[in-house]
């Protein structure tokens, strides 16, 4: 008998076209993009503003405090974001939230609200779209909580994509008005539902993440296609 997949690959498998064909179209943008002018992202540049680019993180020891806190006791469905300036400790720990969730215990709308605290509180570069793309849809939540569905995540490593290294080195002082870096995680995610169903997958992601000198990073959006 064939093994049944869990209802998150499903709505994945079954999404609607032509989301699938702008995201393709976007992630192509982008990739033009960090080829032909040292930026970053193409749809950072959906503002008046150019792309940002700067390439070396701010040590730990200057690290600040600036993301949103959990009150001692209080009820989240995802975790906290780190008070980091380093994009990749940031993304990794960004990569294992998108990868967990908790149908079981926690709404949707728990889940959302968690995930929006991760988010730049600059209206200007954030992509909550690419964000919430990754979340199930109220309906499919629904039959994922009848299912007892949940999923956990182990990341293994992070990195600046190729192509940004690349960009960043042919235009060191380029513009660092957003402070947006590109970065690459890879992992695994395990899928557990009743009935002793489980399963795992190897996964990776490209994260847009800013951090600013004087602030701690937050999460900008979800490429729509990996960068190597």
């Amino acid at each position: 008998m064939p093994k049944k997949r869990p209802l998150a690959a499903q709505e994945h498998t079954d999404g609607a076209p032509s989301s699938v064909l702008r995201r393709a179209l976007l992630g192509g943008l982008v990739l033009a993009v960090l080829l032909a002018v040292a930026g970053l992202l193409a749809y950072l540049t959906r503002a008046d503003s150019p792309a940002p680019a700067k390439p070396a993180p701010t040590p730990a020891s200057t690290q600040r405090a600036a993301s949103p806190t959990t009150t001692p006791g209080e009820r989240t469905a995802v975790a906290t974001p780190p008070k980091t300036s380093d994009p990749i400790v940031f993304a990794k720990a960004a990569t294992k939230v998108l990868w967990t969730y908790d149908t079981r215990s926690f709404s949707r709308a728990e889940h959302v609200a968690g995930l929006k605290r991760w988010m730049t509180g600059e209206k200007k570069y954030a992509d909550w779209e690419s964000v919430s793309d990754q979340i199930p849809s109220p309906v499919l939540w629904s039959r994922m909580h009848d299912n007892r569905q949940h999923a956990t995540a182990k990341v293994g490593e992070g990195h600046f994509p190729q192509v940004f290294k690349t960009a960043l080195a042919q235009d060191p002082g380029a513009i660092t008005e957003a402070y947006v870096y590109a970065v690459t995680v890879t992992g695994k995610q395990s899928i557990a539902w009743k009935g002793a169903g489980s399963g795992a997958e190897s996964r990776s992601t490209t994260l847009a993440v800013q951090c600013r000198p004087d602030k701690a990073c937050a999460l900008v959006g979800v490429l729509p296609s990996v960068a190597p």
